[in-house]
Parts: structure tokens; C-alpha cells; sequence
């Protein structure tokens, strides 16, 4: 017998009865059970310029700073404007 899971990820918050209220309506019709699995957030979450300012001093990429990688010029392409 083949078992298939299907997996919803969301978010949420614990409210100060302990009890789980979620951020938005899940796609299930109910009453039906389920199997929860809480991933409480990092309280030290690391901010995204220093995600960024870690890539770009990585040695494991010093391979695109040489020239034959540098295969793209500004006039190629078309633009992107982010309108979100």
C-alpha cells in the first residue's frame, strides 16, 4: 500500500494560552486530524546584508572574479523593474 503525504507549510503564532493560531485559512476540509511539526523562529535571525556580505567575501566564489567568467556586458539583457 502506497502512503502519500501532502505537506502545507504556513506560519503562525503562539499565543500566550500556548495555543497555535495561524497566519492564514488552510486549503483542508475538516474536522480531520493531523500531524504538526513547529519550527520556532531564530531568535537570532541573520539580516540579509550580512548574507550578502558574506557571499561576496567567500573565497569558494573568487573563481568569478577572473575575466573569461565576466561573460556579460550591461547592454545585454533587458531591464528589470520590480513594481512589488
Amino acid at each position: 500500500m502506497a502512503i502519500t503525504t501532502k505537506v502545507i507549510e504556513t506560519t503562525g503564532t503562539i499565543d500566550e494560552k500556548r495555543q497555535l493560531v495561524l497566519d492564514e485559512s488552510l486549503p483542508l476540509v475538516g474536522p480531520a486530524r493531523v500531524r504538526v511539526i513547529i519550527l520556532p523562529a531564530e531568535e537570532t535571525d541573520v539580516e540579509e546584508t550580512e548574507w550578502l556580505h558574506a557571499a561576496s567575501t567567500n573565497p569558494a566564489f573568487d573563481f568569478l572574479k577572473e575575466p573569461e567568467e565576466d561573460i556579460y556586458t550591461s547592454a545585454e539583457g533587458r531591464p528589470f523593474n520590480d513594481k512589488g
